[in-house]
């Protein structure tokens, strides 16, 4: 299995690893990340509009941020190579912006139907009052959740057809059917109204604004735009419907080439040295099995680099639609080298 992380997904898990970290550090000394950086209600005295972008990138601990990191990383990483890293980020960005407005929608409803406006104070239980206006700063939203659900919305859209493990499911199940079970799950969850303190609509919101912009990709695949409209020409999931890779991105690489352009890493190194340091001994019988080894491993490589790369100019020609199963599966396997 391949491990690479690209950037831009790289990036987003070491900030919000650091934020958690600095927001561990702030806290003994009396400083609430929550209070500053979180997404307050529009009409609550600490609500900055900073706050829509922030609240993204703090979490409640470390098992929040743990779980969305994990998404970040297993299904983020796919897809900015499918879309090119400043296009994934825009996407990630626009839905973390888009579940924010959700949640002060849904906020707002709430503080309307619950008739707050005609009250100066709240009885918060325990026989404790606060005044609305400390009450309203208690309505406060953070975590990457909302651009979480973006990215796998945009996964299941990519790949509908890709089976998936899901604990504690025994069986495989399509991504597809993945992604409406969660947004059924988070939709009836809100509808519920457990008080559990999770921002349901809040992942909805981040489905939603996934789900716009990539219906506005679809339908400008080519004007020339590189966060709005796609490539110039050429068949593309986002740009006329035919879902895989085509000509979405022109920066698009495979995960093998990707690998293959990476430096040795520190080990690497190290064992290449080492291995010049030991003496040259004969062993022909050696030689001549790890040479015809590596002659068929040379070949079988070759092989499979020609047949992806005619898989991708069939994509070219007719669109992902016209690759059959075994085609399919060829040129996910391939990406996750």
């Amino acid at each position: 299995m391949n491990f690479y992380t690209p950037p831009i997904t790289k990036h987003l898990i070491i900030i919000n690893l650091l934020m958690l970290l600095a927001k561990t550090v702030a806290t003994r000394y009396g400083i609430d990340f929550d209070d500053l950086l979180g997404l307050h209600y529009f009409m609550a005295s600490d609500f900055r509009l900073y706050q829509f972008f922030t609240y993204m990138f703090v979490h409640g601990g470390f098992e929040h941020l743990f779980f969305n990191m994990f998404a970040v990383w297993m299904f983020g990483r796919i897809m900015e190579q499918v879309m090119g890293s400043q296009r994934f980020l825009f996407y990630y960005i626009v839905c973390g912006l888009g579940a924010g407005l959700i949640q002060e929608s849904v906020q707002y409803v709430e503080y309307l139907y619950s008739g707050l406006s005609e009250y100066e104070a709240v009885n918060i239980g325990g026989g404790l009052t606060v005044s609305m206006d400390s009450y309203l700063n208690r309505w406060t939203t953070v975590g990457a959740s909302g651009a979480v659900y973006g990215i796998l919305l945009s996964f299941g859209m990519t790949f509908p057809e890709e089976r998936m493990f899901i604990i504690p499911i025994p069986f495989p199940i399509k991504a597809k059917w993945f992604v409406i079970g969660y947004a059924v799950i988070e939709l009836l969850s809100a509808m519920g109204n457990s008080g559990d303190g999770v921002a349901h609509m809040a992942h909805l919101g981040g489905m939603l604004f996934g789900l716009a912009l990539i219906l506005y990709w679809r339908k400008h695949p080519g004007n020339g735009n590189h966060f709005f409209g796609g490539s110039s020409g050429g068949n593309s999931f986002f740009g006329n419907g035919n879902s895989g890779y085509g000509n979405y991105n022109q920066r698009f690489t495979p995960y093998e080439d990707v690998t293959y352009q990476k430096g040795p890493s520190l080990w690497q190194r190290f064992k290449s040295w080492m291995e010049k340091q030991r003496k040259p001994r004969m062993d022909v019988n050696n030689s001549y099995n790890k040479h015809s080894k590596d002659m068929q491993w040379r070949q079988e490589k070759q092989d499979r680099e020609a047949e992806i790369d005619r898989i991708l100019d069939k994509v070219k020609k007719g669109g992902y639609e016209s690759l059959s199963q075994e085609e399919k599966r060829k040129l996910f396997d391939a990406s996750q080298r």
